[in-house]
Formats: C-alpha cells, structure tokens, sequence
C-alpha cells in the first residue's frame, strides 16, 4: 500500500513538473516540408538543433513543389525549395515570403552503365538525351566526346522526377538556359510534360530507378549518387571546360551577384571552374508571423532556428558534400531575417 501511494505521488509529482513554465521547452517543435535536395544535409542539421537547442525540427521531404503548397495552406512553419518562389507564387501566398538560403548543391547526371566507365557530357549532349533524340549509348555523338571509353551498344533510358521538384527547376533552367529548342519545347519549373523517360518520386526515387534500370540515365543531387556509389559525369561548362561536380566547382559557380532577396539562378554560370548544373536551395516562410494563430514564441523559434542555420549550421555542410553559403549570401539572408515581423515589430534580436 506505502508501494502504491509513493507511486501516485511520483507521477503528481511528474504532471505538475511538466507544467512549470520551464519544462515547456522539451515539447518545442517547429514543423517544416518540401525539398528533397538538401534533405540529407537538413536531417544533420535538424538533428544537431535539437540536441543544442533543445528545439525538434520536423521536416517532411516531399519535394519543393509540395513545400510551397503547404507553406501556403498554413500547415508548416516553413517550406523548402531549390526553386525560388516567382513573382505569381508569392502573390498566390497573400502576404511577403522570406527566402533564406541555407547551402549550395551540384545537380548530378548519373547513369547505369556496364563497368561504371568515366563519361563527360556536354550540354547539347545532355539535352539531345532527355529529348529522346540520342537512343544509344554508343551513338556516335557521345563516343566522339568520350574517346576510348568503352561505350555498349545499350538503349538509354532517361529517368525524371514525377513530383513537383526543385531538383527539376535546377535541370530544367540548366537546359533552357543552354537550348533555345528546349526552353520552346519543354521549358523549365518544378514540374514538366516531359518528351520521354520514366518518372520517380524524390531525389531517392530517381537515384533507386536508375540504379536498378541498365542504361538508364537521371538526374540526383550530388549526395544521393555519393550515398548510392553512382558514377556522375563531368559537365562542360560555358567557359569549355569539363568540370567534375564538387563542393569546390559548386561554390565557384556561386560567384555571382547576389540580388537583396537572394532569389537567383546561378545554372550555365561563367566561372571558368564553375559546375553548370549548380543552385542555392532556401527555406521560406511568411514575414509577418502573426497569423493563424500562432504565438509570438514560436516565431521567436523560427528566427532563432534560421540564424543558427546561417552561422552555426554551415559548418555542416562541406561533410555532406553541399557547398556553405558565400559571405555575400549570409549578408543578405542576415538582413531578409531581420525584416522578420510579429504584429510589426522584430523577432530578431
């Protein structure tokens, strides 16, 4: 009986803890959707944050597309996406979105190829394949820019994504960038009537097909060829160079201007040691953060998470091949963060 009442105590004793101010912030959860990109980088992150901050981060990779729809019904904290919003997008959103960049990436071509050979495309190569007008892989075209690789006499099989993906609006801004008769044709966002090719769901849909498909050919961000031990060809870029795709060709593609709102494409860059197929990737959420009932506190979670990521946070990048933000790009972002509001009035310190 003593047993029992000591038990019945303890677990008063529990609940009323649990309600002391200070125990709230254990149950602290900002919720977050969209990009599949950067996602292996935002689980480490998301991860290191909590166990800091004691601030649990809950991100559902579902592809930016879906990202911006959910920002916008209201039913996240924030989105992801590696295609910044357009001027239509943000009117459809009813009120100012903040873009903060949080790394760089390499958009990736991988393919299935016997005995893995060492392959270098050039862009009108690129595009004649997802055209579906270059069917093999020893076509003549890819055997000229490729001497003495040992090329079969094997279909291509072009893979894409089937989900609204910032992956795509990199790759497709990338080819109308490069083609005219691509940007005409097909054009570029997050989600296309693609010419041919089978479809998968997420950067990990596409990395999985075309690993289980031979002689198929897609289109990942660099970590998922890495994590799936995938080769990925070099990339000529508009100086005529053949670049690798890395963090250090990633980050030289990232010297350009930066505009104030950080929206900026920096596919087919000059750099002469810039990756062509390279992108910012950013969370968004709404300036105004008084809204649909949320509190001052959770906003006041939001900024502090967005300030970490562009300080702290970076260092974890380079470990999962993303490239950190150049000094330039955290200016901007530090300044977008401070225009961050509650009622009208600053949540950053």
């Amino acid at each position: 009986m003593k047993k029992a009442l000591l038990t019945v105590i303890a677990l008063v004793a529990a609940l009323a803890a649990a309600m002391l101010p200070g125990a709230r912030a254990e149950a602290k959860e900002l919720l977050g959707a969209g990009a599949t990109f950067p996602f292996p980088y935002y689980s480490k992150l998301f991860d290191t944050y909590n166990q800091e901050k004691g601030v649990k981060v809950n991100y559902q990779a579902i592809g930016s597309g879906g990202g911006i729809q959910q920002l916008k019904a209201k039913t996240v904290d924030f989105g992801g996406t590696d295609d910044f919003m357009k001027d239509k997008e943000m009117a459809e959103a009813g009120a100012p979105i903040l873009h903060i960049p949080t790394c760089l990436g390499a958009v990736v071509i991988t393919y299935n190829v016997p005995g893995d050979p060492a392959i270098k495309l050039t862009p009108s190569l690129i595009v004649d394949i997802f055209l579906g007008r270059i069917e093999k892989w020893n076509d003549k075209r890819i055997l000229d820019v490729n001497p003495g690789a040992q090329l079969p006499d094997m279909n291509i099989a072009t893979v894409h994504r089937s989900d609204g993906s910032g992956t795509t609006a990199i790759f497709s801004d990338y080819l109308s960038t490069v083609s005219a008769e691509w940007k005409e044709r097909v054009g570029a966002g997050k989600s296309l009537n693609w010419p041919n090719g089978l479809g998968a769901k997420g950067n990990p849909g596409v990395a999985g097909l075309v690993k289980q498909v031979p002689g198929a050919i897609g289109y990942v961000e660099l970590i998922y060829a890495v994590q799936n031990k995938m080769p990925y060809a070099d990339v000529k870029n508009k100086s005529g160079v053949f670049i690798k795709p890395s963090m250090k060709s990633v980050t030289a593609a990232a010297g350009v201007a930066i505009p104030d709102d950080t929206r900026v494409s920096i596919v087919n860059t000059a750099a002469k040691d810039g990756y062509p197929i390279s992108g910012f990737t950013w969370l968004v959420f709404y300036k105004e953060q008084n809204y649909a009932g949320r509190s001052k506190e959770k906003a006041t979670d939001l900024a502090n998470l967005m300030g970490w990521i562009l300080h702290e946070g970076q260092q974890l990048a380079e470990g999962l091949d993303y490239a950190p933000l150049p000094a330039e790009a955290v200016k901007k972002a530090e300044a977008i963060l401070k225009s961050a509001t509650y009622d009208g009035a600053s949540i950053v310190q």
